[in-house]
């Protein structure tokens, strides 16, 4: 799902990382964010609305909205369409309001 060749753009990847997403390895690029990796990988619902539990997805993109908000090593709130990925970090599924107690 990652785009390789562009009539316009050039993409230069970084090196091969990976991360943990859910106790699976997904493989990434560095440079790209949590869910640029996540949506190559195939990943589609990052989340599920607070009252109706509906699934959410793939929105704004540029950290205004809340649909992409995961738990990123153990920090909640994290907008995973702005935030780059890291060789090794562990992010999770985020229900609720992600308060930690």
């Amino acid at each position: 799902m990652r785009i390789e060749n562009h009539p316009v753009l050039d993409f230069k990847r970084g090196k091969q990382i990976s991360f943990i997403f859910n106790g699976k390895a997904i493989d990434a690029f560095e440079g790209e964010t949590i869910q640029a990796a996540l949506h190559a990988a195939g990943v589609r619902v990052l989340g599920h609305s607070l009252t109706l539990h509906r699934p959410r997805g793939f929105y704004c993109a540029i950290g205004n909205c809340s649909s992409c908000m995961m738990v990123v090593d153990g920090v909640p709130n994290v907008r995973t369409c702005v935030t780059p990925v890291r060789e090794g970090m562990v992010v999770e599924l985020q229900e609720g309001k992600g308060i930690i107690e």
